[in-house]
Order: C-alpha cells, then sequence, then structure tokens
C-alpha cells in the first residue's frame, strides 16, 4: 500500500513538474537554512561538552562591586590554584592554572608570532580532554623545557616531518623540545590554542604570594557529588582568610564563585579575555528564524496544494467511485507531501556540504558536519516526518473530503472561506518576509551609526601597534618612540596601556572630599603625549608636561564622567588628591580634566577614567600626517625592523577596530540580510504559483472584461490588488512586533539610534515592490491576451 502511494506520488510530480518544483525550491531553501541553523546551535549548545571530567570542572570568578553594579572578572592570581585544594580538599580535588598569550616561535631561519599560546600547568592535558596523537599527556608538560602542538601547527612548522624531539625557541630565549602533538581544537571549545608551554617557565609562578598579580584562569576539578553552591558559601571565609588585611587597606571587597565548564562560553567576553564567547540570545533568534522560514516553504505546499486540488477533483471523485475510503485519499496525498520533503532534504544536504565554507567565513569559524553521528540523520528524519505531516494534512483531508458526485461533474469550487484562508497564509508569509527585513534595516542603521558617531578622539591615520608581546620592541620602546618622533611624517607617538576599545582595567581609588569612600575606576597608564596623539579635548586643568618635574609621580588627568562621579564638576575636581589603593604608595593630584571618549565600545557608557603617567605599556598609538602615510608607515616599518628584525611587523590603524570590536553585530547583519532575502523568495515562489493558478481560473472572466472595454492597466490593477492587500495587511500586523522586538535589540548598545517610521515605509515598500514583480507578469501576461482565444470554448 506504502509503495503504491509513493509510486503514484512521484508519477503525480512528474506529471506536475511546475508546481513540483516550486515546492521542492520553497522547501529546499527551507531545510538549508534550517540545517546550517541547526549546525550553527548545536556548536553553540555544545560548547566544552566533550571533556571527560567537563560535569565537575569549573572555572573560578572572582566579583566585586563598580560604584554599584557587581563586576565579574574571569582573571585571577596564581596562589588560588594552590590555596583551594588545600583548604578545600574535601571538595577540591585539584586545580589547574591557563595563562593565554602570545609569543615569537623561531627555529633556524624561520620565524612566526603565534597568537595563541596557552602557558598551563603540568596536568593541563590529563585535567581537560584535548586528546594527544603523539606524547603523553601525564608528562607532555612535566619538563619545563617541552612545549606541546597542535597537528596543524606542527605541519605548519615541520611539514610531513617527525616533530617530536625537535627543538623550538620562544621569544628567542627559551629553547623548547616538542614532547606531544595535540589534535587541532574543534570549534567548540572555549579554550583555542596553537601551542602549551609548561606555566612554570614564566615569572607567574614566583608570584606564589601575590594575591592581586591577576593574570590568568584557574579551574577547579571538585570531586564526585560536591554540591558547587555549598562550597560557594565557603568562599568568603577563604577569602578572609588570604585577602582580608590586604583588601582592607585598600578598601576592595572581593567576592568569589563558580561557573560551570559548559557555560563559561555565553559568559560575557571582550578584552584582555581571548576565549571565544557566544550569545545565548542569537541562538534563540536564529532558531526562531529558521522555523519562520520553514514555516514560510509549508505554508507555500499548503497553499500550492490546495489550490491545486480543483484540478484533482476528477481522480478523487473517481477513486471515491472505485471504493477508496478518506484514509487512503489522505494517506496519498500525505504521501505526496513527504516525498517532496525527502527531495528536498536530500537537496539540501549537498547545498550544505557545499555552502559549508562560506557559511563558515560569515560565522567566522568553522562548523563540522557531523557526518559521522546520528544527530544530523534524526534531525533530517523530523524535518521530513514532522513537515511532511504538518504541510501534507490540511490538503489531504480537504481533498479527500470532496463529494464524489461533484468532484466528477467538475463543479468543486474554492469557496470564500478557502480563499480567505489563503490569503491569510500569504498574509503570514509576508508578515514574517517583513519582520525580518525591518530588522536588517535596523542593524544596518545601527551599525552604520557605529561607525560614523563622533567618538570623542582621532581615528583617523592613526596606527596601533602591540609592544607588549615583542619582547625586542618592548625593551627598546622608548627609543623606538623618539626615533619615530623625531621623524617628519610623524605627529605624535604615545605609549599606553590599553588602545580604544582595548582593555582598560578596573582598580580602587580614595579621593579627597568623598568620606573615605572607594571607588572603582577605569585606568589608563599613558606617557605625556597620551591626550595629544588621540586628539581628546582639555575642559579643564592642563595637560601633562615636562615642564612639571613632579607630573609623572604626582599627577593624574580624569575624564568628565569620573568628575561627576566623584561628585564635583571638571573646575572643582582640579588639585583635589586622589590614591591608588592598589599600586600607588601616596596621593596624586588631580591637574587636569578631558571631555569624555568612547574609550570602551559603544554598547557601554562612557565610564570613570583616571590617566595616570606610568611605565606599564602595552601599545603604541602613532598618530601620522594627513598626506605622508606612505612615509610614515615606511618609517615605522623601518624603526620597527631595527629593534626587532626577528619579530613580523604587525600593526593595525585604530579605525580599523570598529570590524573588530563589533565583529559579531557585522556578521549578524550579514546573516539577517541573507535569511530575510531567502524568506521573501520563498514567500514570492508561493505568490507566483499562487497568481498563475488564480490568473488561469479567471481567464474567462478577464476576456469578458476585456471585450466589455477593460483596459490593460485596468487588468493588471484587478488581478494585482488582490494579492498586494495580504502584504499590506501583514505590514500593519507585524510592524509594532518588530518596533518591539528591534528596541530590545538596541537595548544592548547604551548608544544607539531611535527607530524611525521610515524604518518601517522602506520594510513595507520592499515587499510590495516584490509582491507587484512577483505577480506582475502573470497580471501582464493575462492582460494583454488576446480575449478570442479565452472565449474560444464558450
Amino acid at each position: 500500500m506504502i509503495k503504491s502511494y509513493f509510486t503514484i506520488a512521484w508519477r503525480n510530480m512528474k506529471r506536475n513538474q511546475a508546481f513540483a518544483i516550486i515546492n521542492i525550491l520553497g522547501l529546499t531553501i527551507g531545510v538549508t537554512v534550517c540545517t546550517m541553523i541547526f549546525l550553527f546551535v548545536r556548536n553553540e549548545f555544545t560548547f566544552d561538552r566533550f571533556h571527560e571530567q567537563g560535569k565537575n570542572i569549573y572555572r573560578l570568578v572572582r566579583s566585586f562591586d563598580e560604584n554599584g553594579s557587581e563586576k565579574r572578572v574571569p582573571w585571577l592570581s596564581p596562589p588560588f590554584a594552590t590555596a583551594l585544594p588545600i583548604d578545600f580538599s574535601g571538595e577540591v580535588k585539584k586545580a589547574t592554572r591557563v595563562w593565554p598569550g602570545n609569543a615569537l616561535v623561531a627555529f633556524g631561519s624561520i620565524s612566526f608570532n603565534e597568537k595563541k599560546v596557552l602557558k598551563a600547568d603540568s596536568d593541563f592535558f590529563t585535567f581537560f580532554s584535548f586528546p594527544l596523537v603523539a606524547g603523553n599527556p601525564a608528562t607532555a608538560l612535566s619538563n619545563p623545557g617541552s612545549i606541546v602542538l597542535t597537528e596543524s601547527t606542527a605541519r605548519k612548522y615541520f611539514g610531513d616531518q617527525d616533530p617530536l624531539g625537535k627543538i623550538i625557541e620562544l621569544d628567542k630565549n627559551l629553547p623548547l623540545a616538542v614532547t606531544g602533538i595535540a589534535k587541532d581544537i574543534p570549534a567548540n571549545s572555549h579554550l583555542d590554542f596553537d601551542l602549551v608551554v609548561p606555566l612554570s617557565n614564566y615569572t607567574v609562578t614566583d608570584e606564589s604570594e601575590n594575591w592581586f598579580f591577576n593574570c590568568l584562569f584557574t579551574y577547579v576539578l571538585l570531586r564526585e557529588g560536591t554540591d558547587p553552591s555549598s562550597l560557594e558559601s565557603k568562599f568568603p571565609s577563604f577569602v578572609q582568610k588570604h585577602m582580608g588585611q590586604l583588601l582592607e587597606r585598600i578598601g576592595l571587597k572581593v567576592n568569589l564563585s563558580l561557573t560551570p565548564l559548559s557555560d563559561i562560553y555565553f559568559e560575557p567576553g571582550g578584552p584582555p579575555d581571548p576565549s571565544r564567547h557566544g550569545n545565548k540570545t542569537l541562538a534563540y533568534i536564529f532558531i526562531a528564524i529558521a522555523l519562520l522560514i520553514l514555516l514560510i516553504a509549508c505554508v507555500n505546499f499548503i497553499n500550492l496544494s490546495t489550490i491545486k486540488a480543483i484540478e484533482r477533483s476528477k481522480e478523487v471523485g473517481l477513486r471515491k467511485v472505485m471504493g477508496a475510503i478518506k484514509s487512503h485519499l489522505a494517506g496519498q496525498f500525505i504521501s505526496e507531501s513527504v516525498l517532496t520533503v525527502l527531495i528536498s532534504s536530500l537537496v539540501s544536504l549537498g547545498l550544505v556540504k557545499l555552502l559549508n565554507p562560506l557559511y563558515a567565513r560569515l560565522l567566522g569559524y568553522p562548523l563540522d558536519i557531523p557526518w559521522n553521528t546520528w544527530h544530523l540523520y534524526a534531525f533530517f528524519a523530523g524535518i521530513i516526518l514532522v513537515v511532511g505531516l504538518l504541510a501534507g494534512s490540511y490538503p489531504a483531508f480537504f481533498i479527500s473530503g470532496f463529494s464524489p458526485v461533484q468532484a466528477l461533474k467538475g463543479k468543486l469550487r474554492l469557496g470564500k472561506g478557502g480563499s480567505m484562508f489563503r490569503q491569510a497564509l500569504v498574509t503570514l508569509q509576508f508578515g514574517i518576509s517583513i519582520l525580518l527585513v525591518i530588522g536588517v534595516v535596523v542593524i544596518s542603521s545601527q551599525l552604520k551609526y557605529m561607525k560614523t558617531k563622533e567618538l570623542g578622539y582621532n581615528m583617523e591615520h592613526v596606527v596601533s601597534i602591540r609592544v607588549d608581546g615583542n619582547n625586542d620592541i618592548y625593551r627598546g620602546r622608548r627609543q623606538f618612540k623618539e626615533n619615530l618622533q623625531n621623524n617628519t611624517a610623524i605627529k605624535e607617538v604615545s605609549l599606553m596601556s590599553g588602545e580604544p576599545g582595548g582593555f582598560h582595567d578596573s582598580q580602587t581609588f580614595q579621593v579627597e572630599g568623598t568620606d573615605d569612600r572607594t571607588w572603582s575606576l577605569r585606568t589608563q597608564f599613558a606617557d605625556f603625549e597620551y591626550i595629544e596623539t588621540l586628539g581628546l579635548k582639555m575642559i579643564a586643568g592642563r595637560d601633562f608636561s615636562a615642564s612639571f618635574k613632579t607630573d609623572t609621580t604626582n599627577s593624574v588627568l580624569i575624564n568628565r564622567t569620573a568628575a561627576a562621579t566623584l561628585g564635583y564638576t571638571p573646575d572643582q575636581a582640579i588639585g583635589k588628591w586622589i590614591q591608588n589603593t592598589i599600586r600607588d604608595n601616596s596621593r596624586r593630584r588631580i591637574i587636569g580634566v578631558v571631555e569624555d571618549f568612547n574609550f570602551l565600545s559603544l554598547k557601554d557608557k562612557v565610564e570613570p577614567l583616571v590617566i595616570s603617567p606610568n611605565e606599564d605599556n602595552r601599545v603604541a598609538l602613532i598618530a601620522l600626517k594627513s598626506g605622508n602615510i606612505k612615509l610614515g608607515m615606511n618609517a615605522i616599518e623601518r624603526e620597527y625592523r631595527k629593534l626587532a628584525p626577528d619579530y613580523p611587523f604587525e600593526y593595525s590603524f585604530l579605525d580599523q577596530r570598529f570590524d573588530e570590536l563589533y565583529r559579531k553585530d557585522i556578521q549578524q547583519q550579514a546573516l539577517m540580510t541573507i535569511f530575510s532575502a531567502l524568506s521573501i523568495f520563498v514567500a514570492s515562489l508561493g505568490l507566483y504559483g499562487l497568481a498563475s493558478f488564480t490568473t488561469a481560473k479567471r481567464t474567462k472572466e478577464i476576456g469578458i472584461r476585456k471585450v466589455l472595454g477593460a483596459s490593460i492597466n485596468g487588468i493588471f490593477q484587478l488581478l494585482s490588488k488582490d494579492f498586494i492587500k495580504p502584504v499590506l495587511f501583514a505590514f500593519c500586523i507585524v510592524s509594532p512586533i518588530g518596533w518591539w522586538i528591534m528596541n530590545r535589540w538596541l537595548a544592548n548598545f547604551a548608544y544607539h539610534i531611535d527607530i524611525a517610521w521610515w524604518m518601517f515605509a522602506l520594510s513595507g515598500f520592499i515587499a510590495v515592490c516584490i509582491a507587484l514583480l512577483t505577480v506582475s507578469s502573470q497580471a501582464i501576461r493575462a492582460a494583454v491576451e488576446n480575449p478570442i482565444n479565452s472565449l474560444r470554448d464558450d
């Protein structure tokens, strides 16, 4: 029986090829989008779940009050990992530390500036489940002179040679022997690395008593049966025991908490955390988009199958006369639906494989298609059964309910109720499409706003060079700066702890006139040229100056927000003393106030900032003179190579940081644009099929109207208005929904656009134009048709 159902279904598809192609194409797009989003969501929600001990691994996080709001930071000092297993021996089995960074790797005459280097404790490969294809996980890092490479890194360095035992040099002073080769890190790991080096090689291990040298991640492995909440309740006494006196002196209260390994990915990221981080809300949005596009494709199938039913009425009537019961007929038409979805799914599999490289570029990381796991096939089986049954059920039972007498006489008509149902389905399709277009318009406008918004500092022709990951440049950074300042193509040079958009640490301060309260303020450690290099505006007091010998040790600048936070106007703040309770042993004076500038992201409000002269230099910013860009860049590269000939010359322009800061938002815009275009295309396919059917059914009516004097334009308007009405109705329904959703999205940005009326008007205009273009070919063809041809049979 089932075999005959599918045999007949196949014959019907071959007989109605245009109808079948529209259905298969629409469903193929829907299933392809669904599958690609399934791969993305599967990757997002399986982060770090491959570790064998993962359910008992947690990352320690410290939190503190930052002027009324909680600040959570994953960076901890080295002593935590040593003290936790001792103080909580019954709960903590062991702890390990990881310090992400970069390093110059050299062997022979070849060198690479590697960005994904982990300095880790010797138990790293037994603590986590990063499998080694060569070497022993238990001993690979036990010797300080060892190093572990990933497979792709080993191939890059040594080709087809056996890498084990090869000697490579880190940062020109640390020879290491390759003792292990790890499999390439999967895309769903928050830790990403190309090399792992024993942490014991670095001075961090000498800071065993420094509880404020916060530079690394600390992970703990809890014993089976340990309640994380119960352990967290004991952390306050742990903090008091080891850090109490120091915290009291600096006026800071620190809390500790545990983040499950599988939840780390969805924690907020940002500099200086190089780990991979995601957005759970975005994943849910993508799931909704996938279901909506698939729904559009299903609506196409339902609509076209229902209107096609009239053409098959005699077939149904004949089957009923021959003894077919309702369930048999329903089974036949559901089989056709399942077959259509099956064909679409098979085509989708090929498209997913073909489009995966492009998709990976849009996402920014590769996505593995799990061909060898049951998840993918279960997903497709679910799609085929659920979509096949849902999309086929209404047409199947609608058709099987025909009266055999009426069907054989050919007197069946789709009544007013059926017409309203089809109109409702078209409204649903275009409502979803318009909603996605509104999203694209708003996101694009917000990104344009962020790219063009005045940030309060000069970004044009400013070059950024990291100096902290390059030992040669770091040691010669002052000479590097002086040489560039003497060049006529260079406007100014400044050394600082973090460039705009980069890392600005929060530290605690006490300030004159604030009742001994401790304030958490962002810090920038910079030289005297910082203000001029960035073109910041002084609004009170003065800038740092070499004319004042005490500026190096006794002076700071603050921004307008810092002055307001402390309860002062800019002028009132001048001369007040301020002390960094962590770094300074003495008070400094506020000598100047700068206008606010967005030194973080536009997702964050401008925070209070203290600018202090300090040798903590990690970045060099070089402002080039207009018209001398090429000469300036040549000078920078020349001076760089003089000091660091073994390091690759790497730089970026400050205005290029936009793409880096808002990479995920840009990717989101690109994907939303693609998805909205596909949704409109699929909806248009259904509208085209519906227009073809409607035009064919009204051929004689159109002929009569033309004989009675109707113009071509009048006929075109007559046929078009029935399809434009549901599009306009959809626009009216989804506009307030789109306004609400996009306002929620914009709330993620401290600085954002206001949603304007034209964004909705543009979205509606696009939808109406596409609908008109879709039905115009059918409407025009019917309007210009010779009425004699359509009336010849009567």
